[in-house]
């Protein structure tokens, strides 16, 4: 599949002012020294890593949107970033791994080889050290935005600017991005664009997806037990498995 749109479309799609721009470079060390990692995954950085740019800050007095002050968040600034991986790069774990790193809400732009994605999380003060912060939630991730997106792709476009954003305060302003990419993950499963309304609808959507992918994980790995099986009442069995499954599925669907 070809792709359409990559990280310079994406940061003009966002449309932020000139004076959010920082355009930095962030050395892997600063990376590694602000959160807690595994020698594995400190492994995993230094040699999937090519380069991590800071492209901008959101800031109350750059953008016009107040802060967002409560026991858990403090959310003052929004970064925008850009990670570059090698083609070996666990690239989900690495995107988590960034997001983890940064102590405040990021919007990051992923490419790797032909693949570009944006993702985004909210995140929290930790519960035993409210000097640190801790992922609040699943990464909410969009792959690679390629030919079958065509028909979203100008309504996702237009969803990313910053001017067509949710202000009351910085947190709400990040969840407005949140919901764009949920948005266009239930469009490549229904076939039409639409932003949730309120927090609460965009919560379920967002647990109706997660469902959605796990049952169809289910049901891939009950296909193939399927063909492999040779007892036709295993056989049987199975296939009852994945009709109660496919009903799962469509009522997640439903709840999109």
């Amino acid at each position: 599949m070809k792709e359409i749109f990559n990280s310079d479309d994406l940061v003009a799609a966002l449309d932020l002012p000139d004076t959010c721009r920082l355009n930095l470079r962030i050395p892997k060390k600063l990376l590694l020294e602000n959160a807690v990692f595994s020698p594995a995954d400190r492994k995993a950085i230094s040699e999937g890593v090519v380069a991590l740019f800071w492209l901008a800050t959101l800031k109350p007095t750059t953008i016009g949107v107040p802060a967002y002050r409560e026991s858990a968040r403090d959310y003052q600034e929004i970064a925008v970033l850009h990670l570059s991986l090698r083609p070996q790069a666990r690239i989900g774990r690495m995107v988590e791994r960034v997001h983890r790193s940064v102590p405040y809400p990021v919007l990051l732009l992923t490419e790797q080889a032909d693949c570009t994605q944006l993702s985004a999380v909210h995140i929290r003060r930790a519960l035993q050290d409210p000097s640190r912060t801790v992922l609040d939630g699943k990464v909410v991730t969009v792959g690679s935005i390629t030919d079958p997106d065509a028909p979203f792709l100008l309504d996702f476009r237009g969803s990313l600017a910053l001017g067509n954003q949710r202000r009351m305060h910085m947190h709400q302003l990040y969840q407005s991005w949140i919901d764009a990419l949920l948005a266009l993950q239930t469009a490549r499963i229904l076939g039409n664009f639409s932003i949730c309304a309120t927090p609460e609808r965009a919560r379920e959507r967002e647990e109706a997806l997660r469902e959605v992918a796990r049952i169809g994980s289910m049901m891939t790995r009950l296909r193939s037990a399927a063909r492999r099986e040779k007892q036709i009442a295993r056989q049987v069995q199975l296939n009852d498995e994945l009709a109660q499954a496919q009903r799962e599925l469509e009522m997640w669907k439903r709840r999109l």
